[in-house]
């Protein structure tokens, strides 16, 4: 299993920028998909972003064009650039394997909260 642990997240108003960041202690983690996610208060947990080994990327409609991800293999760690941010874009963003795990004794981080404001 992942061990995640993300950062980067904050306040930011609507039309602004924040890079996320996930440090992901899993072995072989140079070939594993790795996914962003977020969960909004009363919603389920969603996939935003995944990224394969060899760096192709997929992504949401509601973030295309606007988020980025990325990873740099050496140093473990899964990054979210995300830009023209929306107040629908505030949530609890979490890092893990994709696909998500369904097991309920999956390991997630603490996620990283963020809160796009008008």
């Amino acid at each position: 299993q992942v061990h995640p642990v993300e950062s980067g997240g904050g306040l930011v108003q609507a039309g602004g920028s924040l890079r996320l960041s996930c440090a992901a202690s899993i072995t072989f983690f140079s070939l594993k998909v790795m996914g962003w996610y977020r969960q909004a208060p009363g919603k389920q947990r969603e996939l935003v972003a995944f990224i394969v080994p060899g760096g192709n990327t997929n992504y949401a409609d509601s973030v295309k064009g606007r988020f980025t991800i990325s990873r740099d293999n050496a140093k473990n760690t899964v990054y979210l650039q995300m830009s023209s941010l929306k107040l629908e874009d505030t949530a609890l963003y979490y890092c893990n394997v994709f696909p998500m795990p369904s097991s309920p004794n999956a390991n997630w981080g603490q996620g990283t909260q963020v809160t796009v404001s008008s």
